[in-house]
């Protein structure tokens, strides 16, 4: 789509960009390089998203001064380079109270602030805990055009900040700088919400996302402009770095909202509080042929692909682990090759991610390791040109049984003897990364770690869990997607199609200890994420003795999930952040 601007608009530009949490100036020199690219093209405004000053979210370094004075800095430092292009940044603002705000910095200082009005405090969001709500809208008027401001949540709700901007200050175009992390599904529910609020103000919505992942979080970009009218102008792509520019065209909107009660104070120069309105002056909008012509892509991200959600989580997968590596000081990663679907899947991911010259595998065979697995270890290293090395551990077990075999003695001595093989292999994955200074990448799914299906200081040993999120079945139809993708058999299909079993005793298989999967999983997910209660469960046709068990055992292993390393989310209910769950509780029994 070719779009010029003409004497009723302005040129826009919305600066999708990945910042980290306290380097402030890495953060400043990203943003400043995006804005020059903005000014080449001729903007009259450039937008950042939400904290994007200090990186997202600063968590408890809010309650740190020195950190929030460093902010203050941060902002003045880079408000000198800002020239005759005004830019709009999310950013900690320390006055008389704490604000999420977001600043209007012109021609070396800042303009105005804006303060986040609607703080969430739900999910992954604790920002009562840090912030105070604001009280006063922002509209600033820009090469003559009225552009209201707002923060991510302000935008969510009929009848918010954003309708008052364009009630009482006449608002035209309404900026929303936002922070809002990914979970699968969630850019479709911010589309429709974007192009309501345009519809029923009748102005243009600027939407300006973060990008970039930040431990379990994954800032997913999809920066959109929206016409109340027209719906989507233009879009960034997710899961990467983008500058969109666009020219608005603003013909028509005065004259159909005139009638409109919500705007009979547009005009009339009585702006009743709680608006501000400031004038940066300028000209409306550039004579054709002044600017460059913009070429606006207005395709949604995945829209080519048959198999959309796998594509996203996919991204999202690889986005994440990138960016943990890279702002931790990581360059390389290791991880455990058992044979089975979740350590081929995260391997894949990891190379695809990193490189394969980064990926370090090692494949720890007992007694009990079937020669399909070595096999399948092979073949996976082999297929993704990572390296591999061999540990064999049964003499390691036969050491610690002869050295400290009353250890293993009691009622769950079998157990602890499978428990000690996974704590082998994890000490030896540890002895690597200590030795060679690369992350340990765990390897476990949401299915076990729901279950407790996973043994502390054994394979829950790790850094980062990539797949932490994923469900097994989930994981299965990645990892066949991931093949459909690459047009080959990346992971071998006899990972794919083999019974699962954590071959730590003779002719174990995953169903001795668990439901089988495709009974486990839709249960787990009606009660982890959708919040399902057991009689609505079995309302739905699910057996009520396997549902009590399985709330069960999510419930009492709880204490497990609260050592296990950090991981991507990637469902609406993640566990971590979202999932607060008391260790020490009385639970009661079935039917109580």
């Amino acid at each position: 789509m070719t779009s010029k601007a003409g004497d009723c608009g302005m040129r826009i530009a919305l600066a999708q960009v990945n910042t980290t949490v306290g380097d402030f100036r890495g953060n400043c020199a990203r943003i400043l390089e995006a804005l020059r690219e903005a000014e080449g093209m001729g903007a009259d405004l450039v937008c950042f998203p939400e904290l994007a000053l200090c990186g997202y979210p600063p968590e408890d370094l809010l309650l740190k001064r020195d950190f929030l004075e460093d902010c203050r800095t941060a902002l003045a430092d880079l408000a000198c380079q800002v020239g005759d292009t005004p830019m709009v940044v999310g950013t900690p603002e320390l006055a008389e109270d704490l604000f999420n705000a977001a600043a209007l910095v012109h021609r070396g200082e800042v303009v105005a602030t804006y303060r986040k009005r609607f703080l969430p405090n739900y999910g992954v969001f604790d920002e009562n805990r840090y912030f105070a709500p604001g009280s006063e809208g922002l509209v600033a008027i820009i090469a003559g055009v009225r552009v209201g401001i707002t923060v991510c949540e302000d935008i969510w709700y009929p009848g918010g900040p954003l309708e008052r901007e364009v009630a009482y200050g006449g608002a035209e175009v309404v900026v929303n700088i936002s922070a809002s992390p990914y979970h699968r599904g969630k850019q479709g529910i911010r589309e429709r919400l974007v192009e309501s609020r345009a519809a029923d103000s009748l102005a243009v919505v600027a939407y300006v996302n973060c990008v970039g992942g930040q431990d379990e979080l994954v800032l997913d970009g999809g920066s959109m402009i929206v016409h109340p009218r027209a719906g989507k102008l233009a879009c960034s792509p997710r899961f990467r770095e983008h500058l969109l520019v666009c020219d608005l065209d603003l013909t028509g909107i005065w004259a159909e909202r005139m009638s409109k009660p919500l705007h009979r104070y547009a005009r009339k120069g009585a702006l009743p509080e709680p608006t501000r309105v400031v004038d940066l002056g300028g000209q409306r909008g550039p004579s054709t042929g002044e600017r460059p012509t913009l070429n606006i892509n207005i395709q949604q991200y995945g829209e080519t692909h048959e198999r959309e959600e796998e594509e996203e989580i996919y991204q999202a997968l690889l986005l994440g682990l990138r960016d943990y590596v890279r702002k931790n000081g990581f360059t390389d990663v290791v991880l455990g090759l058992s044979g089975g679907v979740d350590s081929a899947l995260t391997a894949a991911l990891a190379a695809m991610a990193l490189g394969p010259e980064r990926v370090h595998a090692v494949f720890m065979p007992s007694r009990f390791t079937s020669e399909l697995s070595r096999e399948i270890a092979e073949a996976l290293a082999r297929n993704l040109g990572i390296s591999l090395e061999v540990f064999e551990i049964d003499a390691i077990m036969e050491g610690y049984a002869g050295a400290a075999g009353s250890s293993l003695k009691g009622p769950g001595g079998s157990l602890a003897m499978e428990n000690l093989q996974a704590r082998i292999r994890g000490n030896l994955l540890m002895n690597v990364s200590n030795s060679r200074g690369w992350l340990v990448l765990a390897t476990g799914n949401k299915s076990e770690l729901s279950m407790g299906y996973c043994t502390l200081y054994g394979d829950m040993a790790g850094g980062f869990a990539v797949i932490k999120d994923l469900l097994k079945k989930e994981v299965y139809r990645l990892a066949g997607y991931i093949n459909e993708r690459e047009g080959g058999e990346i992971i071998p299909e006899a990972v794919i199609s083999r019974e699962p079993s954590a071959e730590l005793r003779e002719g174990q298989r995953d169903t001795d200890s668990l439901p089988p999967y495709e009974l486990l999983d839709p249960v787990l997910e009606g009660y982890i994420e959708n919040g399902l209660t057991v009689e609505e469960m079995v309302a739905m046709g699910h057996d009520r003795a396997l549902v009590e068990e399985v709330v069960r055992r999510v419930d009492a292993n709880e204490y497990k999930r609260r050592q296990a390393p950090v991981g991507i989310k990637i469902t609406p209910r993640a566990f971590g952040r979202d999932w607060r769950l008391p260790i020490s509780a009385r639970r009661p029994g079935p039917g109580g």
